[in-house]
Formats: C-alpha cells, structure tokens, sequence
C-alpha cells in the first residue's frame, strides 16, 4: 500500500480528467451501479471527525475519506480498496481532491443546466473552493469577465485570478455582481443568505457549494422559489446537510423540482428553457472523492 501526496495529486491529474471520471462515476451511480455512504460527523469539545465512502465497482474501487475539523480547518485523508479483491490500494492526502472534485462536479451540472452563452460569472467568495471554481468554469465556458465578491483582499485576489483564467476579473459588491451574472457560484461560509433571490436575472444558473451544515445556508426562499429546478448531488444527503434546504420554506421546495445530478447526466434529453433559473445545490459526496481517488491510484501507483 502507497501514500499519495496532495502535491502528486496537483502534479498528475487535469480538471478535464477528473471530470470525465466524475461523469463516469455519476452515471454509474444513475444506473443503479454504485453505492453511497452517507457522512457520519461526530464531535466533541470543538472536535469533529466525518467520514463518508462509496462503493464503485464499475471503476474497480471501494473507500471511505475520513476527516477532522477544529477551528474551522480541515484535514483530509482517503483510504483506497481494490473493489475486485478488497486489497487496500493506498493512502491519500485529500486536500487537491477536495478542491479539484468539487469544482469539477459543478462544471458537469453547469454543462447540463447552465446556457451555453452565458458570458458573465459572479464568484461569491474566492477561497480555495472558489477560486478553483473559477478556473474550471473559465475554461469550460466562453466568460467575458468574473464579477468577483470577497471579503478578503478582493483586488489582490482579482489579479491573481484574472492571471489564472486568462480574462478580467473585477472586484465588485454583490447586487451588482448577482444582477450582471449569467453564471453564479457561492463559495461562502456564511450562515445567512448572501442576497435577496429577486436579483438573479431569468436564465441564470447557480453552483452553491459552500454551506453543508443544516443550519447554514447561502440562498434564501426567493432564489429557491424561481428556481424551476433544484438540483443536488446526493438526494439522501443533501435533504439531511443541505441548509439551503433544511430551513427553507418547503413551499420552495416541490417534489418535482428535486432532482439528482446522476438522474440529470444518464438522461439524454435532459434540456433548460433560456428563461430558466437552475439551481446546483452541492454538500459533498464519497463518490467524488473515492473516484478521483482511483484516477489519482490509476496514474501515479
């Protein structure tokens, strides 16, 4: 059994790459082909440790990612089986997976959800996840400038930026940003909404991935109301974490709004009217990290 750094992660694997092996692994997972263990969180005295895993059989792979959380830092590792013989395969720093798979996801259900002419993305909050966001979705969409909103060295972070994704990036406040977007990810730890829903513009498509705690969240009920479709990573987990969800208003919230994202990519004729505000509400799944996880093994191992 091998231990693979986050450095070697950066070093051998593409975003391109682990959202092939991101689609592969949610189409085998809208096929009945793959299993989920949901997240278990367990704390005591400011100290939590979660863990959460997936069984994927069709990519050759079974693992769990375990993890501690204190002062709000997180800390990561993936433990990788062989899912023909259920021989350990190896140890993983997760923090470049983590970041990479979640982008990467977002980029799968912006190409199915989002208008292929959107021109303008707002980015609410530009961390790690955010900013790895931004520079996926650059290169998957034809962006003419990112209205950029962050609370911390937001001119800094919009240079570095504008130098990373090859376009202009702009520091600006968030009704302007929310108004201007075609395109509108939330990559926040705020507990409270970001912005009043009557903002976003018709055709507009939204990645919120920031909140993953049931009582935090980043939309308010006006933004899930308009919504035509709200579409989550893992039903069973997301209707528990979600807080978008959890303490929405459940007129929000129809049974028929309510989509998987592995339902969404299997579907062939799955399309979004050009008025239509979309919604791609991610809390995080085992599936994303045990299958970059088997990419990473595939390449470095």
């Amino acid at each position: 059994m091998i231990h693979i750094t986050d450095e070697q992660i950066e070093r051998s694997l593409s975003p391109i790459e682990v959202q092939r092996a991101l689609n592969d692994a949610f189409s085998s997972l809208g096929r009945d082909s793959a299993a989920l263990q949901e997240r278990i969180r367990t704390e005591a005295e400011g100290v939590k440790l979660s863990t959460l895993g997936a069984v994927l059989p069709q990519q050759g792979y079974v693992g769990a990612k375990v993890y501690t959380t204190i002062k709000g830092q997180f800390q990561f590792v993936i433990l990788l089986f062989s899912a023909k013989d259920g021989a350990p395969l190896a140890t993983f720093d997760a923090g470049a997976i983590t970041r990479l798979r979640t982008a990467a996801t977002s980029v799968l259900a912006a190409q199915k959800m989002a208008s292929p002419e959107a021109r303008t993305l707002a980015l609410l909050g530009a961390g790690q996840q955010g900013a790895e966001h931004a520079r996926q979705l650059s290169a998957a969409f034809n962006f003419e400038q990112i209205l950029l909103v962050d609370q911390h060295e937001p001119e800094a972070k919009a240079a570095l930026l504008a130098e990373q994704c090859g376009l202009p990036v702009i520091a600006t406040d968030t009704i302007t940003a929310v108004k201007s977007a075609q395109m509108i990810v939330t990559a926040s730890r705020s507990t409270t909404p970001l912005f009043d829903g009557n903002l976003i513009q018709p055709g507009t498509f939204i990645a919120a991935i920031g909140s993953s705690l049931p009582y935090t969240r980043e939309l308010d009920d006006t933004a899930l109301s308009r919504a035509s479709r709200i579409v989550v990573d893992w039903h069973q987990q997301a209707i528990q974490e979600a807080g978008d969800l959890v303490m929405a208003d459940p007129a929000c919230l129809s049974p028929a709004k309510l989509q998987e994202l592995s339902a969404v990519l299997v579907d062939s004729e799955y399309t979004v009217r050009p008025d239509e505000i979309s919604i791609y509400k991610s809390v995080g799944i085992g599936l994303q990290d045990i299958a970059i996880a088997g990419l990473a093994y595939s390449k470095i191992a």
